[in-house]
């Protein structure tokens, strides 16, 4: 192996102590300059994506297998990473979608009657390029401060510092990025309806957690999920109750196809909801921008109020984009007058729409909360009144 990593400074690199052998070096690589030195987790390579971090204590299955972290390198927050394993059971989709994975100290013995195999298994089994290192504190506070950014992971053979710094600055980045379709179902499938059918959803998948499908269909909804390129004749022809836009990668500025996909379904006056994407996705539809976050909401404790019940939740995030529209008061859309539904306590950012006049919502977190608080489970209910209403 050839290699020629740098010197251990306080301001460059946070790592393994003295002794590590090259062999088991990796490094992970941020834009700016910044290099963070550690010990190969999961699969051995390279991987590049933006690098942001997760705030939650528990559901790193669920993380990792969310599609909206699709072309992101994520960070744990949370010191001790793997203990329960993996299982067959929790997985949003099929796959795992982070580019790459970044813990502090993993599991050395995962326990857990569900688990079938350890968390550094699953991860080179689906080629996930990790790294373990001490620094994750630092990663974050720099995150924090600088903002997110691009960054790659390197183990095995590796070039200069210098060189691999240069590699990530050529990658692409997420601002720009239409990433749905690469993430979405391309055929149509049918989530059953558990006991009797009350309602026909159209999901429209710009990146769906397996769980959303599964809340709706706890309440008696069939739900017909659809690929991400469907377009708005196709959801009508099926004469749904209501249409449902997912959670997703990417950049909202970017998905000009589903915007015009739901002003077609706001023009035939369909009861609509919608989730994290789903809300950029409306927002963009009524006339509204959208921006990117310094280092974006992602995590299972983000407060967010009710501004007309007064009442806060406690709720499940992961989006680096955000909606711009007036908090005070109601405001004119194409489709008549709207209003932000939800903030966020921390820092104002809007996390949900409602139109006054139609039965149209949408709020920027998840209340399908897998993993994470049960809070918001209620929206699915609302979404079952408009559309029985």
């Amino acid at each position: 192996m050839t290699g020629n990593f740098p010197q251990r400074s306080e301001d460059k690199i946070a790592g393994p102590a003295n002794g590590v052998s090259q062999l088991d070096r990796a490094l992970l690589v941020l834009e700016d300059g910044r290099v963070f030195e550690g010990q190969p987790y999961g699969a051995v390579g390279e991987t590049f994506g933006e690098m942001v971090f997760n705030t939650g204590m528990t559901g790193y299955q669920e993380t990792l297998t969310d599609p909206s972290y699709h072309r992101q390198i994520v960070a744990m927050t949370a010191p001790h990473i793997g203990n329960t394993g993996v299982n067959d059971e929790d997985p949003e989709s099929g796959r795992v979608w982070v580019a790459g994975y970044v813990v502090r100290e993993p599991a050395r013995v995962h326990s857990n009657w569900r688990a079938n195999r350890s968390l550094d298994d699953y991860l080179r089994e689906q080629g996930v390029v990790g790294i373990a290192m001490r620094g994750t504190r630092a990663l974050t506070r720099h995150l924090r401060e600088r903002g997110a950014m691009r960054a790659g992971i390197f183990s095995g053979d590796a070039l200069p510092v210098p060189d691999l710094v240069e590699r990530v600055r050529q990658s692409p980045e997420m601002t720009g990025a239409d990433l749905a379709a690469e993430v979405a179902t391309t055929e149509p499938y049918v989530v059953p309806a558990i006991g009797g059918k009350r309602f026909t959803v159209a999901a429209v998948d710009l990146g769906i957690k397996g769980m959303t499908p599964h809340r709706m269909a706890e309440r008696g909804c069939e739900v017909h999920v659809l690929p991400a390129t469907v377009t708005a004749g196709e959801i009508l022809a099926l004469n749904p109750d209501g249409v449902f836009f997912s959670n997703g990668p990417g950049d909202p500025g970017a998905a000009d196809h589903a915007v015009a996909t739901l002003r077609g379904v706001l023009d035939a006056g369909k009861p609509f909801f919608g989730i994290c994407f789903g809300n950029q996705i409306l927002g963009r539809a009524l006339g509204l921008g959208t921006y990117k976050l310094r280092y974006g909401h992602r995590g299972v404790n983000q407060p967010v109020q009710d501004r007309r019940t007064g009442k806060v939740e406690i709720s499940a995030h992961n989006h680096g984009f955000a909606v711009d529209a007036p908090l005070d008061g109601p405001f004119d859309t194409p489709y008549g007058r709207a209003e932000v539904s939800h903030v966020n306590l921390n820092d104002d950012c809007v996390e949900g729409l409602r139109l006054l006049d139609r039965p149209v919502f949408s709020v920027q977190y998840h209340p399908e909360a897998a993993a994470g608080p049960h809070d918001a489970a209620y929206l699915f209910d609302e979404f079952c009144e408009v559309m029985g209403a």
